[in-house]
């Protein structure tokens, strides 16, 4: 099944596109293990302009990890900075930096993460219920994304009624329904045979297209051509890319 286009709220200017959505600045993320301190991530330095397409490729223990959930404002360096759109989000409360991941910020993982009690609308719906979107445009925006990626058939499906390339495109539409502009995708296809895959990159590329930032986790080198950025994580360092 070919995925239908995904409409995107605002066209995106060449101009914005050169602008920086994300900038991380002598990031550090510390650990101490038996004592002694280990660097998950080493005075990181990274921007990613608007309407970038990236992957991130590091082997394990490299950080990439840290790296996304550092991103992604699930959890808060040891030291440096981290912007979004200008706004420093370093030393922001927790309920701070959740508000603003929840407007700028959408994640799809590997494991694909649905709630396994919810159908495939309802768990497109949820962040609209912890965004405070009432039920009527909970519904139709679920519905929408939903139909856009080709699951229109399948909103009352729960997720062990469905194959893992239509988990991922319920994963994806969650991700999509509260229209951020920046996609983490964290191994995307780890867990899809290869024509749900190759299904999953196609929808991802047509969001760039679109407008969107998207950066894509992972180990497998054959992604770097499909994006349009590589970037490479050793040791809690970028050592190409930025």
């Amino acid at each position: 099944m070919n995925p239908h286009p995904i409409a995107h709220s605002t066209a995106k200017s060449a101009s914005k596109c050169e602008t920086d959505t994300l900038h991380l600045e002598n990031v550090d993320k510390v650990y101490t293990v038996g004592g002694e301190k280990f660097y998950a991530l080493d005075s990181l330095n990274l921007s990613v302009k608007k309407c970038d397409f990236s992957s991130l490729l590091g082997p394990s223990g490299s950080g990439k990890s840290t790296l996304l959930h550092i991103i992604g404002l699930l959890d808060r360096p040891s030291g440096g900075r981290v912007m979004i759109d200008g706004i420093d989000t370093s030393k922001m409360s927790p309920n701070e930096r959740a508000r603003i991941r929840g407007k700028k910020v959408g994640f799809v993982f590997q494991s694909f993460n649905l709630i396994p009690s919810l159908t495939s609308i309802e768990n497109v719906k949820l962040p609209l219920v912890i965004s405070g979107v009432g039920e009527p445009e909970r519904t139709a925006k679920a519905k929408k994304i939903l139909a856009q990626l080709g699951m229109a058939d399948r909103l009352n499906h729960y997720p062990n009624q469905l194959s893992g390339g239509q988990k991922q495109r319920v994963a994806i539409a969650r991700a999509l329904v509260n229209d951020p502009e920046i996609i983490l995708a964290d191994e995307p296809t780890g867990n899809l045979d290869s024509k749900s895959g190759k299904e999953v990159l196609e929808i991802l590329k047509k969001l760039h297209e679109e407008g969107r930032t998207i950066i894509i986790i992972t180990h497998d080198e054959s992604i770097t051509k499909l994006t349009k950025k590589t970037l490479r994580i050793r040791d809690g360092k970028l050592i190409e890319g930025n």
